[in-house]
């Protein structure tokens, strides 16, 4: 701890919340100490043989002459009068080459080279670079001797598997500066590649820098308008035909999946993450069962990516399990965001998949019960609505210096307890998202999947993109789908009315609007996610789809009786279902269509 030095000693402890004492310099004043550093606290109470520790702690709240501070570790041992030394630093990501295809905690300590160096439980106080340091990238620069720079400008680039990964002048960079040195070849990432005067003063630029995780990437960039925020002008394509055509989701947005356990958020999201039209993928896992995150970081490394590869090639995962320390639980989704407006300053369409923020909201409250703050609703803190609000407005669609394109989507995962949408981190996310999927546990239970309830979900995308749904999909797009989304809910008043009379109390008519309502449900809105074809259909197959079961489904049928009613939408239904497992073009996928078309001429 070199760039450290012992300003302050350990005064109490209540669980991982530390409140230190400050000490005074020669001159009688107070080190100063600012909201957000990160300290090491260096617990004294050792046993024989054991090394010293250094705990990560970041500072919360600052008082005259003492600060509160949550550690990152299990504080066993701290005790009182413990040296803390200060960093200057906040908490920080280093960014860089050498991200895609690992996997970190929520401090990007790689957990993968910790497992293999000390087994499987983490030491206490370990810290390990977040890139490995060894590894050489070829880099090409693309600036000059004597070319201008501002802060994110492409000054090179290296290979990063099949991403030309953009190395880019310090976030931090005031104004234009000059470029005095460049060198091209095979470095390591801390290796200096080029050197910038600013202001009078030398900078050498490696192929890595450090960033503060509580502020925005784009922030300065949009401040000193090298960079500018556009509206979403095009929706996130997942393949997922009830969210692409009811409930779009917009590249640069926001939604969230709210539902209670076992509804299918892992398998929606597993999905959304593979077969969504984004170039990097970053999963947030903060707070989820252990279980369930080694399924996830031990099925990615071996899914095969639609675009060629494996999927973990272009993935980055977050992980802090409920085992993990509560306060690296709360950085770990701060890290994952990070990274991710990382890579959108390249250019790229990005996807961030947070789950859950209701973990990431309880880990805010445990702190802040420990801090004694006034508790919100729930015991929640009473800035729970505003940190969720500044949590979702980092996603977005950023054009950089050059005039390209980058986006960040992103979608958050809430488990409310009892599945229980009333609750307040539920409530403040969906003030804040404009793309909602609530996760029916009748639907989930009925083996419907996505278990999506479209009578209470909505987007506001929908509308928004009214543009380019009438460029792509036709002028009527629109108008179909809140017709066909009305039919919906026509079909679930019927079946609450046959749930009281049977089916001997409603007329004909409202029992023709009952089947066609299961039928939109049975064949478009459901998917099987363990079939090669229907787990992924194109937006150009939707429409077609889509259009062909709208018209059948709007020609208006003369049955004789209700018995012929069930048996006509019975054979509908099994035959656009089995269109859905069919390829494209294949004998089948046309001879379906040709029975599907046949069938429209029954009742006529």
């Amino acid at each position: 701890m070199t760039d450290s030095r012992v300003t302050a000693r350990v005064k109490g402890v209540r669980d991982d919340i530390v409140t230190i004492e400050v000490l005074t310099d020669a001159e009688g004043n107070y080190y100063p100490v600012v909201k957000n550093e990160v300290i090491h606290i260096c617990p004294t109470r050792l046993g024989l043989g054991d090394r010293q520790e250094f705990l990560k702690a970041e500072v919360l709240r600052v008082r005259h002459g003492e600060a509160d501070a949550q550690v990152f570790e299990n504080t066993r041992g701290v005790a009182i009068g413990d040296p803390v030394e200060q960093t200057g630093h906040m908490l920080s990501v280093t960014l860089g080459p050498g991200l895609l295809g690992q996997v970190y905690d929520g401090l990007q300590n790689p957990l993968e080279l910790i497992a293999s160096q000390h087994g499987f439980f983490l030491p206490r106080g370990l810290e390990v670079d977040g890139i490995d340091q060894q590894q050489h990238w070829a880099f090409v620069p693309v600036v000059k001797v004597g070319s201008a720079v501002c802060a994110g400008d492409v000054i090179g680039s290296v290979q990063e598997g099949r991403f030309k990964h953009k190395i880019m002048a310090p976030f931090n960079l005031l104004g234009e500066a000059e470029v005095t040195w460049v060198q091209e070849g095979s470095f390591s990432v801390s290796t200096p590649v080029a050197r910038i005067r600013s202001n009078g003063e030398e900078i050498d630029v490696s192929m890595q820098q450090s960033w503060p995780v509580r502020i925005p990437v784009c922030e300065p960039l949009l401040r000193s308008r090298s960079s500018q925020r556009h509206f979403p002008k095009e929706p996130l394509l997942t393949s997922i035909r009830l969210i692409d055509t009811f409930f779009p989701i917009a590249r640069g947005g926001t939604a969230c999946i709210p539902g209670p356990f076992g509804a299918g958020k892992t398998v929606l999201q597993s999905l959304i993450s593979r077969f969504s039209e984004v170039d990097i993928v970053v999963i947030v896992a903060c707070g989820e069962r252990a279980g369930e995150v080694v399924e996830t970081i031990t099925e990615f490394p071996n899914m095969p990516d639609p675009k060629g590869g494996a999927l973990m090639d272009r993935t980055v995962i977050i992980c802090n399990t409920s085992s993990m320390p509560v306060a690296a639980r709360e950085a770990s989704i701060y890290t994952g965001i990070t990274i991710s407006e990382y890579y959108r300053q390249m250019g790229n369409n990005v996807l961030l998949i947070a789950d859950s923020t209701s973990r990431w909201a309880q880990a805010m409250r445990e702190t802040s019960g420990r801090l004694e703050e006034i508790p919100g609703e729930d015991a929640f803190p009473a800035y729970l609505d505003s940190s969720i609000r500044a949590l979702y407005e980092r996603a977005g669609l950023i054009e950089n210096n050059h005039g390209v394109m980058g986006s960040l989507t992103l979608i958050g995962t809430v488990s409310p307890a009892g599945g229980n949408f009333e609750e307040p981190v539920t409530q403040s996310t969906l003030r804040t998202v404009k793309t909602f999927l609530g996760l029916s546990a009748e639907r989930a239970y009925k083996r419907a999947y996505p278990a999506v309830d479209p009578l209470i979900s909505w987007s506001r995308y929908l509308d928004q993109l009214s543009e380019w749904y009438q460029e792509n999909l036709g002028e009527n797009w629109i108008e179909q789908v809140k017709e066909m989304h009305t039919l919906l809910r026509r079909s679930e008043s019927v079946q609450q009315m046959m749930q009281v009379t049977g089916e001997e109390g409603v007329t004909l008519e409202d029992y023709i609007t009952y089947h066609k309502g299961m039928c939109l449900d049975q064949v478009y809105l459901q998917q099987d996610a363990f079939d090669d074809v229907d787990v992924s259909t194109s937006i150009e197959r939707q429409q077609r789809i889509f259009e062909l079961l709208r018209d059948a489904l709007s020609q208006q049928k003369k049955f004789p009786n209700k018995e012929a009613v069930r048996e006509h939408y019975i054979k509908l239904t099994s035959l656009f279902r089995n269109l859905n497992y069919s390829r494209e073009q294949s004998p089948d996928f046309k001879l379906y269509m040709t029975e599907i078309q046949h069938l429209k001429t029954e009742f006529g």
